[in-house]
């Protein structure tokens, strides 16, 4: 038994090992602001268990000053304005936006439609014919 043990730890730590350093998982980013009436509702209604529903899990939040400076891995996104604006990045790249919070469900209808889309990419990114359908 304890041959085993090791030898699926040998395993682990070898595919770890080989992953690439450049992938990225995804993440909701909520640009707020201190004075955002919507962004403090969404932190009452849904900031306490977002992380721990199946969106949270796959896309976890992460917060942003909408009026400081944007960090380095965000500077190429344009056209951020209101808040609270959400943006689904995956690998490095943008999804898609829900503009304000105009309610709990509105806001899961939209997210679950982003990260839909987002694990599509990878069901039609092999064959050129079917990207097009993407």
């Amino acid at each position: 038994m304890k041959h085993v043990v090791e030898q699926c730890a040998v395993v682990l730590l070898v595919s770890v090992y080989f992953l690439p350093a450049n992938v990225k998982a995804a993440e909701l980013v909520m640009f707020e602001s201190p004075v955002c009436e919507w962004c403090e509702v969404w932190h009452e209604e849904l900031g306490a268990v977002y992380a721990k529903t199946t969106e949270g899990r796959r896309a976890p939040l992460r917060r942003v000053d909408l009026f400081r400076s944007l960090p380095q891995d965000l500077r190429m996104l344009k056209g951020v304005r209101y808040t609270p604006t959400f943006g689904l990045m995956d690998d490095g790249r943008e999804v898609g936006r829900i503009l304000g919070y105009p309610g709990e469900s509105f806001f899961w209808a939209q997210l679950g439609e982003l990260l839909d889309r987002s694990a599509g990419k990878f069901a039609c990114s092999h064959d050129r014919k079917e990207r097009k359908s993407c």
